[in-house]
C-alpha cells in the first residue's frame, strides 16, 4: 500500500475513505491560521481603543501557553476518550474563547478569551497529527502535512480581509463573532465526519498536572519578564522560566505516562534533535504577527487591511514552499533544513534593516517577510516527519502530538521574548517615535541568533540519519 502511495504522488491522499478525514483536518487549520492573520490585522485597533501596548505581545502568548497545555494532554485524551470526540470539544472551547474576546471592555479581557482559545486550538492542533498518523500511511506523512498547510493560502485571503473590514469600520468585535460561527460549523462537522475510535486500555484519565503546570510557569514567567522594570527581575524570571522547564522535562522522562517522547530534546537522538529544531525554527518566525502589522501601519502607512496581508505573505510563502519541496527525493530534505533557518536568518536581517525606515522600500520589505515564511515552510513537513518516523517503540502517538506541542511552545517562547526585547528597546505606545524604530530595529535583528541556533541544529540531525 505504501509503495503505490509513492507512485501516485499527490494522487494518493485523495482515496474516498480518507477525503472526508482530510477535508476536516483542512477546515481546523484554516480555523487557526484565519484566527491568527484576523487578530494580527485587528490587533492595533483593540489597543487603539482598550489601551494596553505594554501587553501587546500578551494575548497572542495567552493563547500559545494554553495551547501547550492542551496539546501536550493530547497523547493521554485521545487514548481515553478517542480523537473524534478530542477535536470536536477543542473547537467548541476554541468558540467560546472568541465570544468572550468579541465582548471584552478592557485588554485583560482579550488576554483571557485567547487563553481559552488557546486550550481548544491546541486540542484541535495536536489530535490533528495523532489523526495523520493513525489515518495515512507514512510515505503520505509529509504531503498530508504539507497539504495542512494550503489551509494556510486560504487564510491569508480570508483573514486579513475579514479583521482588516472590521478593523477598517471600527467593528473588531465583530471578527471574534466570525471565527465563533465557524468554529461551530466544523464542531458539528467533525462529530459526523471523523470516525468514532474507542478508547484502548481500561486505565483512569490522569492529568499530568504537576509537569503541565511547570510548563505555564515557564511561559507565565518569560511574559512577565517583558513588564517589569528592573533588569535583576528581568533576568530572575528567565531563569526560572528555563528551570521549570528542565524540571518538565526531567519528571517526564521518568513518568509512566509521558507528555512528549522519551528521547524529547536528547542531542543523541533523531527525534530529540528534531524537537529542538522545530522549536528553533518557531521561536524565530514569531515576531513577525505581533510587532511587524504595527511596524507596517505606523511606520510605513499601511492600513490594517494592506498590513494584514503584508504579514500573511509569509504564511502563503509557508504554504507554497511547502508544497514545492513535500514530493522531493531522500536527498534533499536534510539540504532543505539546512538552508531554511539560512533564508530566515537573512530574511530577518532585511526586515531589521527596512522596517525601522518609512523612506524603505515597501516591496523590498513585504519580499523580506515572504521570504522568512518560505524558509520555514520548505523544511517544516521534513522536521515533523523526522520527529514522528524516528519515534522509539511505545512512542509513536505521543511523537506525533509532540508536533504540535513544540510548535506551540516556540511561538509561545518567541512572543514573550520579543515583548521583552521591544520594552527593553523603548516601545512605549503605538505611535511612531524613537521607542518604536529602535524596537523595529531590534526585535527582528536579535531573532536572527535563533536562526544561527536552527541551522546548528540541523547540522546535528544531519550527522545522526542513519545510511
Amino acid at each position: 500500500m505504501e509503495q503505490d502511495s509513492v507512485r501516485e504522488g499527490w494522487r494518493s491522499l485523495f482515496k474516498r475513505e480518507w477525503i472526508p478525514t482530510l477535508a476536516i483536518l483542512l477546515g481546523g487549520v484554516l480555523l487557526q491560521s484565519m484566527n491568527v492573520l484576523l487578530l494580527t490585522t485587528v490587533l492595533p485597533s483593540i489597543v487603539g481603543e482598550l489601551g494596553g501596548v505594554a501587553m501587546l505581545s500578551w494575548p497572542t502568548t495567552a493563547y500559545l501557553a494554553s495551547s501547550i497545555v492542551a496539546a501536550s494532554c493530547v497523547g493521554v485524551l485521545a487514548t481515553a476518550v478517542g480523537s473524534r470526540t478530542v477535536y470536536c470539544v477543542g473547537v467548541t472551547i476554541f468558540a467560546l474563547g472568541a465570544l468572550l474576546c468579541s465582548m471584552a471592555p478592557a485588554m485583560g479581557w482579550i488576554v483571557v478569551g485567547r487563553l481559552i482559545q488557546g486550550f481548544g486550538g491546541g486540542l484541535e492542533a495536536a489530535v490533528a497529527y495523532v489523526l495523520v498518523r493513525g489515518t495515512f500511511p507514512e510515505s503520505a506523512w509529509s504531503r498530508t502535512i504539507a497539504l495542512m498547510s494550503t489551509s494556510w493560502s486560504m487564510s491569508v485571503l480570508i483573514g486579513p480581509l475579514v479583521g482588516g473590514v472590521f478593523a477598517h469600520f471600527g467593528n473588531w468585535r465583530s471578527a471574534f463573532v466570525t471565527t465563533a460561527v465557524i468554529a461551530v460549523v466544523l464542531a458539528i462537522s467533525a462529530f459526523f465526519i471523523l470516525p468514532s475510535v474507542t478508547a484502548r486500555g481500561t486505565s483512569p484519565l490522569r492529568v499530568p498536572a504537576g509537569r503541565v503546570a511547570l510548563i505555564c510557569l515557564a511561559i507565565a514567567a518569560t511574559s512577565a519578564a517583558s513588564v517589569v522594570a528592573s533588569l535583576l527581575a528581568k533576568s530572575g524570571l528567565i531563569v526560572a522560566a528555563g528551570v521549570s522547564l528542565a524540571v518538565m522535562l526531567r519528571l517526564d522522562r521518568l513518568a509512566t505516562t509521558r507528555l512528549l517522547p522519551s528521547d524529547a530534546f536528547s542531542w543523541r537522538t533523531q527525534t530529540g534533535v528534531g524537537l529542538w529544531l522545530a522549536l528553533l525554527l518557531c521561536i524565530t518566525f514569531s515576531p513577525l504577527q505581533i510587532y511587524v502589522p504595527m511596524f507596517l501601519q505606523q511606520l510605513h502607512g499601511f492600513d490594517p487591511l494592506s498590513a494584514g496581508f503584508a504579514v500573511a505573505s509569509a504564511s502563503l510563502a509557508w504554504t507554497i514552499a511547502s508544497i514545492a519541496t513535500a514530493g522531493v527525493s531522500v536527498r534533499w530534505p536534510d539540504r532543505l533544513m539546512l538552508t531554511g533557518p539560512a533564508v530566515m536568518g537573512l530574511s530577518l536581517m532585511a526586515i531589521a534593516f527596512l522596517a525601522p525606515y518609512a523612506t524603505a522600500s515597501a516591496l523590498l520589505l513585504v519580499s523580506a517577510i515572504a521570504a522568512l515564511g518560505a524558509g520555514i515552510g520548505q523544511c517544516w513537513p521534513f522536521v515533523a516527519h523526522r520527529i514522528m518516523d524516528s519515534a522509539r517503540a511505545g512512542n509513536e502517538v505521543v511523537a506525533a502530538s509532540s508536533v504540535p506541542t513544540v510548535q506551540q511552545m516556540g511561538f509561545a517562547f518567541g512572543a514573550a521574548i520579543a515583548g521583552v526585547i521591544a520594552n527593553a528597546s523603548g516601545l512605549s505606545a503605538a505611535v511612531p517615535d524613537e521607542g518604536m524604530a529602535r524596537t523595529a530595529f531590534w526585535v527582528p535583528a536579535s531573532f536572527a541568533v535563533c536562526a544561527i541556533l536552527a541551522f546548528l541544529t540541523g547540522l546535528r540531525l544531519r550527522s545522526l540519519r542513519k545510511p
